[in-house]
């Protein structure tokens, strides 16, 4: 069982087993140091939000299977990093949050308060 915390305080909760998510591939927006990206948001995607990150360079639609990467449409849960994720509220297409899934270790990047204001409610995965 984890003892991961989410940015609430609580149990770090389930992000997406549909598609699997988390750079461990468990589901879970866990973190540790491989995790270069700090892949610890759980953000649910939008069609703005991929646009921008394929015009970043990280193209989240197409799949890798190689990688174990479906491929993202509107709608998919995802951990992505919070570098990229304020980026892309700095540009004004953030995608909502799921803050229950989204990693206490985000807030070394993200205010609570910019999570909050883009927070979804909570819900199950």
């Amino acid at each position: 069982m984890s003892t991961a915390r989410n940015v609430l305080g609580d149990a770090l909760q389930v992000c997406s087993r549909t598609p699997m998510t988390g750079f461990l591939r468990d589901g879970l927006c866990h973190t540790g140091p491989h995790d270069l990206g700090s892949h610890t948001v759980c953000a649910q995607m939008t069609e703005a939000f991929l646009d921008y990150s394929r015009q970043q360079g990280n193209d989240l639609v197409t799949p890798v299977p190689e990688y174990d990467f479906p491929g993202l449409k509107p709608g998919d849960r995802w951990c992505v990093c919070a570098a990229r994720w304020l980026e892309a509220a700095e540009a004004g297409v953030a995608p909502p949050v799921v803050l229950e899934a989204t990693h206490e270790r985000a807030l070394r990047r993200v205010s609570l308060g910019d999570l909050t204001y883009h927070a979804l409610a909570a819900s199950s995965s």
